[in-house]
Protein backbone atom coordinates (compact mmCIF):
# COMPACT_ATOMS: atom_id res chain seq x y z
CA UNK A 1 0.00 0.00 0.00
CA UNK A 2 2.67 2.37 0.69
CA UNK A 3 4.41 1.47 -2.75
CA UNK A 4 1.05 2.32 -4.35
CA UNK A 5 1.03 5.68 -2.50
CA UNK A 6 4.14 6.58 -3.11
CA UNK A 7 3.53 5.84 -6.65
CA UNK A 8 0.31 7.77 -6.77
CA UNK A 9 2.40 11.39 -5.37
CA UNK A 10 4.97 11.02 -7.33
CA UNK A 11 3.13 10.53 -10.70
CA UNK A 12 0.82 13.91 -9.36
CA UNK A 13 3.89 15.43 -8.87
CA UNK A 14 5.98 14.20 -11.87
CA UNK A 15 2.97 14.82 -14.17
CA UNK A 16 2.01 18.27 -12.58
CA UNK A 17 5.50 19.54 -13.93
CA UNK A 18 5.56 17.57 -16.91
CA UNK A 19 2.78 18.91 -18.18
CA UNK A 20 3.21 22.33 -17.30
CA UNK A 21 6.75 22.24 -19.74
CA UNK A 22 4.79 20.51 -22.24
CA UNK A 23 2.39 23.93 -21.82
CA UNK A 24 5.18 26.26 -21.88
CA UNK A 25 6.63 24.48 -24.73
CA UNK A 26 3.13 24.70 -26.85
CA UNK A 27 2.47 28.35 -25.53
CA UNK A 28 5.61 29.39 -26.86
CA UNK A 29 4.90 27.78 -30.18
CA UNK A 30 1.51 29.11 -30.34
CA UNK A 31 3.36 32.58 -29.65
CA UNK A 32 0.54 33.03 -26.84
CA UNK A 33 2.31 36.11 -24.52
CA UNK A 34 3.67 35.20 -21.30
CA UNK A 35 1.86 38.20 -19.47
CA UNK A 36 -1.26 36.57 -18.58
CA UNK A 37 -1.89 34.99 -15.20
CA UNK A 38 -1.47 31.47 -17.03
CA UNK A 39 1.76 32.20 -18.24
CA UNK A 40 3.69 33.98 -15.44
CA UNK A 41 2.39 30.58 -12.98
CA UNK A 42 4.10 28.56 -16.27
CA UNK A 43 7.20 30.37 -15.74
CA UNK A 44 7.08 30.70 -12.12
CA UNK A 45 6.87 26.68 -11.57
CA UNK A 46 9.32 25.63 -14.78
CA UNK A 47 12.07 28.02 -14.52
CA UNK A 48 14.41 26.35 -12.17
CA UNK A 49 14.52 23.49 -14.75
CA UNK A 50 14.58 25.02 -18.17
CA UNK A 51 16.58 27.51 -17.72
CA UNK A 52 19.95 25.57 -16.68
CA UNK A 53 18.92 23.57 -19.98
CA UNK A 54 18.28 26.56 -22.21
CA UNK A 55 22.11 27.33 -21.57
CA UNK A 56 22.89 24.12 -22.82
CA UNK A 57 20.10 23.56 -25.50
CA UNK A 58 19.10 26.91 -27.58
CA UNK A 59 15.30 26.93 -28.78
CA UNK A 60 15.19 26.41 -32.42
CA UNK A 61 12.59 28.43 -34.08
CA UNK A 62 9.30 28.10 -32.31
CA UNK A 63 10.19 25.55 -30.28
CA UNK A 64 12.13 25.24 -27.28
CA UNK A 65 13.64 22.49 -27.10
CA UNK A 66 14.51 22.67 -23.35
CA UNK A 67 10.94 22.67 -22.55
CA UNK A 68 10.63 19.13 -23.95
CA UNK A 69 13.56 17.76 -22.78
CA UNK A 70 13.15 18.96 -19.45
CA UNK A 71 9.78 17.32 -19.39
CA UNK A 72 11.45 14.20 -20.66
CA UNK A 73 13.64 13.97 -17.88
CA UNK A 74 11.31 15.15 -15.47
CA UNK A 75 9.56 11.39 -16.87
CA UNK A 76 12.82 10.08 -17.02
CA UNK A 77 13.57 10.39 -12.77
CA UNK A 78 9.93 9.05 -12.20
CA UNK A 79 10.58 5.94 -13.68
CA UNK A 80 14.28 5.74 -12.18
CA UNK A 81 12.38 6.63 -9.14
CA UNK A 82 10.59 4.05 -9.32
CA UNK A 83 12.27 1.22 -10.83
CA UNK A 84 14.65 1.54 -7.92
CA UNK A 85 11.73 1.32 -5.22
CA UNK A 86 10.60 -1.75 -7.11
CA UNK A 87 14.42 -3.42 -6.42
CA UNK A 88 16.72 -2.09 -9.35
CA UNK A 89 16.51 -5.75 -11.06
CA UNK A 90 16.82 -7.03 -14.26
CA UNK A 91 17.20 -5.68 -17.55
CA UNK A 92 14.51 -3.52 -17.34
CA UNK A 93 16.45 -0.75 -16.79
CA UNK A 94 17.16 -0.52 -20.72
CA UNK A 95 13.10 0.58 -20.94
CA UNK A 96 12.95 3.32 -18.84
CA UNK A 97 13.90 6.42 -22.12
CA UNK A 98 10.71 3.71 -23.24
CA UNK A 99 8.70 4.62 -20.47
CA UNK A 100 9.42 8.08 -20.24
CA UNK A 101 8.97 8.61 -23.99
CA UNK A 102 5.48 7.18 -22.99
CA UNK A 103 5.19 8.99 -20.11
CA UNK A 104 5.63 12.44 -22.05
CA UNK A 105 3.26 11.26 -24.43
CA UNK A 106 0.57 10.20 -22.24
CA UNK A 107 0.67 13.89 -20.29
CA UNK A 108 0.54 16.08 -23.27
CA UNK A 109 -2.48 13.68 -24.04
CA UNK A 110 -3.94 14.56 -21.05
CA UNK A 111 -3.42 18.04 -21.35
CA UNK A 112 -5.01 18.31 -24.38
CA UNK A 113 -8.00 16.81 -23.31
CA UNK A 114 -7.85 19.25 -20.10
CA UNK A 115 -7.09 22.20 -22.52
CA UNK A 116 -10.57 21.33 -24.70
CA UNK A 117 -12.31 20.25 -21.13
CA UNK A 118 -11.50 23.76 -19.70
CA UNK A 119 -12.18 26.04 -23.19
CA UNK A 120 -15.81 23.94 -23.06
CA UNK A 121 -16.98 25.00 -19.77
CA UNK A 122 -15.53 28.82 -20.08
CA UNK A 123 -17.00 28.68 -23.78
CA UNK A 124 -20.63 27.51 -21.73
CA UNK A 125 -19.90 30.58 -19.24
CA UNK A 126 -18.67 32.92 -22.34
CA UNK A 127 -16.74 35.13 -19.86
CA UNK A 128 -14.23 37.63 -21.25
CA UNK A 129 -11.05 37.39 -18.81
CA UNK A 130 -7.28 36.73 -20.04
CA UNK A 131 -7.54 32.70 -19.05
CA UNK A 132 -10.37 32.27 -20.87
CA UNK A 133 -8.59 34.51 -23.87
CA UNK A 134 -5.60 31.89 -23.06
CA UNK A 135 -7.41 28.65 -23.25
CA UNK A 136 -9.68 29.82 -26.95
CA UNK A 137 -5.73 30.20 -27.93
CA UNK A 138 -4.77 26.81 -27.26
CA UNK A 139 -7.79 25.07 -28.07
CA UNK A 140 -8.28 26.13 -30.90
CA UNK A 141 -4.92 24.75 -32.69
CA UNK A 142 -5.89 21.44 -31.65
CA UNK A 143 -9.93 21.40 -32.89
CA UNK A 144 -8.99 23.10 -36.64
CA UNK A 145 -8.73 19.43 -38.02
CA UNK A 146 -11.41 18.12 -36.64
CA UNK A 147 -13.70 20.96 -37.53
CA UNK A 148 -12.59 20.38 -41.16
CA UNK A 149 -14.15 17.17 -41.30
CA UNK A 150 -16.69 17.47 -38.43
CA UNK A 151 -19.62 19.89 -39.88
CA UNK A 152 -22.30 21.80 -37.09
CA UNK A 153 -25.10 19.58 -36.48
CA UNK A 154 -28.32 21.65 -35.68
CA UNK A 155 -26.35 24.55 -35.12
CA UNK A 156 -23.92 23.07 -32.70
CA UNK A 157 -20.08 22.36 -32.80
CA UNK A 158 -19.33 18.76 -31.58
CA UNK A 159 -15.87 19.10 -32.23
CA UNK A 160 -14.66 19.22 -29.00
CA UNK A 161 -16.59 15.91 -28.22
CA UNK A 162 -14.89 13.93 -31.26
CA UNK A 163 -11.52 15.47 -29.93
CA UNK A 164 -11.67 13.78 -26.48
CA UNK A 165 -12.80 10.80 -27.62
CA UNK A 166 -10.33 10.54 -30.25
CA UNK A 167 -7.54 11.81 -27.23
CA UNK A 168 -9.11 8.88 -24.95
CA UNK A 169 -8.54 6.70 -27.66
CA UNK A 170 -5.16 7.57 -28.30
CA UNK A 171 -4.69 7.43 -24.22
CA UNK A 172 -6.05 3.92 -24.32
CA UNK A 173 -3.90 3.23 -27.45
CA UNK A 174 -0.98 4.42 -25.52
CA UNK A 175 -1.23 2.70 -22.55
CA UNK A 176 -1.58 -0.76 -23.98
CA UNK A 177 2.08 0.05 -26.09
CA UNK A 178 3.16 0.88 -22.22
CA UNK A 179 1.94 -2.24 -20.84
CA UNK A 180 2.88 -4.25 -23.49
CA UNK A 181 7.02 -2.76 -22.45
CA UNK A 182 6.41 -3.78 -18.71
CA UNK A 183 5.17 -7.75 -19.54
Amino acid sequence: MLFQIITFLLDVAVGLLTGLCLLRLYMQAQRIPFSNPVGRLVFALTDWIILPLRRIVPASGRWDASSLIAAYLLQMLQYLLLWLMMGAGGGQALWLPWLALCGVARVALSGCVGIVLIYVILSWVQTRSPIAMVMERLAEPLLRPVRKVMPLIGGIDLSPLVLLVLLQIGLMVLGYVQAGVLM
